[in-house]
C-alpha cells in the first residue's frame, strides 16, 4: 500500500510531466497565439501544482533526518515560486509596473536573495559543490529583482518590459523542470546511466542552454527596442 507521500510523490511527477509537456508546447507555438496563451497557462497551473507538492516533500526529508536535502529542496521552491510568480504577473500588470514591483515581487525577492545566501553557506559548511554553485541563482534573482524595484521607473521606461520579465521568467522555469527530469526522472527510468557526470550534467546542463536562450531572446527583442528609443528621443 502507498503511504501518503508515496502518494504526493506520484502526483508531483505527473504533474512535473505535464509541465514539461506545456513548456515546450509554449514555446514552440507562435507567440502570442491562442496554443501559446492556453499552453502557458497550462505550464504555469502545472508549476503551481509542483510546488504544492514540493512543500510536503521538503518537509518529509527533514522529518526523516535529512536537513541539508530538505533545506535544498526549499531552496529551489523559493526561486521555483519566484519565476512562477513573475513570468505570470508580468503578463497580467504589464501596463502597471508599480503593481507589479508591489509587496510581493519584493518579498520574493528577499527570499530569494536570504535563501541564496544560506544555501552558498550551507554548500561551503557540508563541502557539496552542487549547493554551492545553485546558490548564485538565488543571489542573483533577488538581486536583480530588488534592483528593478528601486528602478522600476527605469524598467517602465523601456519598451515590452514586460515581454522580457516574461520570457526571463519561463526561461527559469523551463529550467526547474528540465533539471526535475534530467537529474532525478531520467536515472529512475534508466538506472543503468546514471552516474555522476548525467548528475552534474543534468544540474548545469540545463542553466548553460537557458543562459544562451536568455541571450539570444534578448538580442532578438532588445535591438527593435533600442532603435525605438532612439528615435523616440530623436523625434523627442
Amino acid at each position: 500500500m502507498l503511504s501518503v507521500y508515496d502518494w504526493i510523490k506520484t502526483l508531483h511527477i505527473a504533474v512535473g510531466v505535464i509541465a514539461l509537456i506545456g513548456f515546450w508546447s509554449a514555446g514552440l507555438a507562435r507567440k502570442g497565439s491562442p496554443l501559446h496563451r492556453r499552453a502557458g497557462q497550462i505550464f504555469l497551473s502545472a508549476m503551481t501544482g509542483i510546488l504544492i507538492t514540493g512543500v510536503p516533500m521538503a518537509a518529509y526529508k527533514l522529518e526523516q533526518g535529512h536537513p541539508v536535502t530538505a533545506a535544498f529542496l526549499g531552496y529551489l521552491l523559493v526561486i521555483t515560486a519566484t519565476g512562477v510568480w513573475t513570468g505570470w504577473r508580468a503578463i497580467a500588470d504589464k501596463r502597471d509596473v508599480r503593481r507589479y514591483t508591489g509587496p510581493a515581487y519584493v518579498a520574493l525577492a528577499g527570499l530569494s536573495l536570504l535563501s541564496g545566501a544560506a544555501i552558498l553557506a550551507l554548500g561551503l559548511r557540508v563541502g557539496a559543490p552542487l549547493l554551492t554553485g545553485f546558490s548564485s541563482i538565488g543571489l542573483f534573482i533577488g538581486a536583480d529583482l530588488l534592483l528593478k524595484r528601486l528602478r522600476r521607473e527605469r524598467l517602465a521606461a523601456r519598451p515590452r518590459w514586460w515581454l522580457i520579465e516574461h520570457y526571463t521568467a519561463m526561461i527559469g522555469n523551463g529550467i526547474a523542470t528540465h533539471i526535475a527530469f534530467l537529474g532525478i526522472g531520467l536515472p529512475r527510468l534508466f538506472p543503468a546511466i546514471d552516474g555522476a557526470a548525467l548528475h552534474y550534467a543534468a544540474w548545469f546542463g540545463p542553466l548553460a542552454v537557458a543562459i544562451g536562450a536568455k541571450l539570444w531572446f534578448d538580442r532578438r527583442w532588445r535591438a527593435p527596442q533600442a532603435t525605438a528609443m532612439r528615435t523616440q528621443a530623436q523625434t523627442g
